[in-house]
């Protein structure tokens, strides 16, 4: 769950988010959204990969990121379990 947190701790890979909530993108869709450089993008998605937050299938010399939303659904029941947790023991 830490490297969740940590992906999630970026501007950036928020926005990646936001956009694969959208739709599948290629990794040049994404990167064609921001004026920083393919190779950050690239990092950037890594870390979203390595997370488990977003998925990548390679098609011919494309890959295409989707979002992995049973990873973001695990981290809802999570965070519900810490506050029923808290709300039982008042």
């Amino acid at each position: 769950m830490n490297s969740l947190f940590k992906a999630l701790d970026d501007p950036t890979r928020r926005k990646i988010i936001e956009m694969l909530r959208e739709k599948d993108l290629t990794a040049g869709e994404i990167a064609d959204a921001f004026s920083i450089s393919k190779p950050s993008i690239s990092h950037h998605l890594d870390l979203l990969k390595q997370a488990n937050i977003v998925l990548s299938i390679k098609k011919g010399q494309f890959i295409t990121y989707s979002l992995n939303t049973s990873v973001l659904d695990d981290l809802i029941k999570w965070i519900l379990d810490l506050t029923q947790t808290k709300k039982t023991k008042s």
